[in-house]
């Protein structure tokens, strides 16, 4: 019987994954009795590929329902559409495999759902990182990180979270909780979405740019909301119910994204949905939320890899990395930066 995994290893670490040559593991996957298994209790779930663009079309075909991270090891332009994340050298291959070894279940579930969306229409795509995020949320390693960060609370708000400036021509939305970085909380999506309802209206074509006040764009989720849901069929229901980007996506040809600061989480997944994304040159992006034991969950499996495919977007998930404006640029996370 062949088998794809290390069996021989005690514990998921950085360390216990096996290197397939594509030629062997094309050889492997056509053998009726290979065993596809991977234990991720017992060992990292990460297949690591040398040269995976030498994959046959069935091998790569029966490698897209493995519940693993596929990692090609390329030292060249040829990397293979059919691998999860790319890396470029035995030493990012270590930096990668040691993220991936904090919270093994989020980074296989985050590539599952980059992997199967990809030509999934955008209530599809939603609905499956829906469905994903709150089977995290159930889960050790999102409890582990809740637990170590403590609970936190915020006082009542009485400021408007997301004031608009409408005028003939074009409106503005502009995110509102300065002193908290526009943390984005349930109230700030709402009246995101009340404002985006209604600029859907018939017969309104105007612009629409959506800014942040204060220094920075938006931090993402607000952390003092994290785990207040009280269950995680709840949480879909509000996702599929309140979520702003089916708004975003309705509207995006009419709506630019101007990006001062960080966009973190829920700040660049809703951004990169917007037809035109501006960012100052000090902006930064980021999505920490595998980090966290979770997935994106405002969209960004969906609008994020229809920008810049979802390598990179699994690169962004699985290491937290900090992307800076030049970068975003290059890879069409952003398309200008602005003074």
């Amino acid at each position: 019987m062949v088998q794809l995994s290390n069996r021989g290893t005690d514990t998921p670490s950085g360390n216990s994954f096996v290197l397939w040559q594509a030629e062997d593991l094309s050889n492997a996957l056509t053998n009726q009795t290979a065993d596809l298994r991977f234990d991720w209790r017992n060992e990292l779930p990460v297949l690591v590929i040398n040269e995976a663009h030498k994959l046959s079309e069935s091998s790569a075909r029966s490698l897209q329902g493995l519940p693993v991270v596929l990692v090609e090891l390329s030292g060249n332009d040829n990397a293979s559409p059919h691998a999860d994340i790319v890396v470029d050298s035995e030493e990012e291959l270590t930096a990668l495999l040691e993220y991936i070894s904090q919270n093994p279940v989020a980074s296989v579930i985050c590539c599952q759902v980059l992997r199967h969306s990809e030509d999934l229409s955008t209530n599809l795509g939603l609905l499956l990182e829906s469905v994903s995020y709150g089977t995290l949320q159930n889960g050790n390693e999102f409890k582990k990180w809740l637990d170590a960060r403590g609970r936190r609370v915020r006082p009542d708000e009485t400021s408007p979270t997301v004031l608009i400036n409408a005028e003939s021509e074009h409106v503005e939305l502009q995110l509102n909780r300065p002193k908290l970085k526009n943390a984005f909380s349930a109230s700030m999506r709402d009246s995101l979405v009340e404002a985006l309802r209604g600029l859907a209206a018939d017969g309104d074509d105007r612009s629409i740019l959506i800014t942040g006040k204060g220094s920075t764009f938006c931090i993402g989720g607000d952390p003092a909301e994290f785990g207040t849901v009280e269950n995680s069929a709840t949480g879909h229901m509000i996702r599929s119910i309140a979520n702003a980007a089916p708004w975003l996506d309705l509207l995006s040809e009419r709506i630019t994204v101007r990006v001062h600061g960080a966009a973190i989480g829920a700040g660049v997944e809703l951004a990169a949905f917007a037809g035109r994304v501006e960012a100052n040159k000090d902006a930064w992006f980021s999505l920490p939320e595998v980090g966290m034991g979770l997935i994106p969950g405002a969209g960004g499996t969906v609008s994020i890899s229809r920008r810049i495919g979802r390598q990179l977007t699994a690169l962004m998930c699985l290491t937290g990395k900090r992307v800076d404006a030049t970068t975003a640029l290059e890879w069409g996370l952003v398309d200008a930066l602005i003074e």
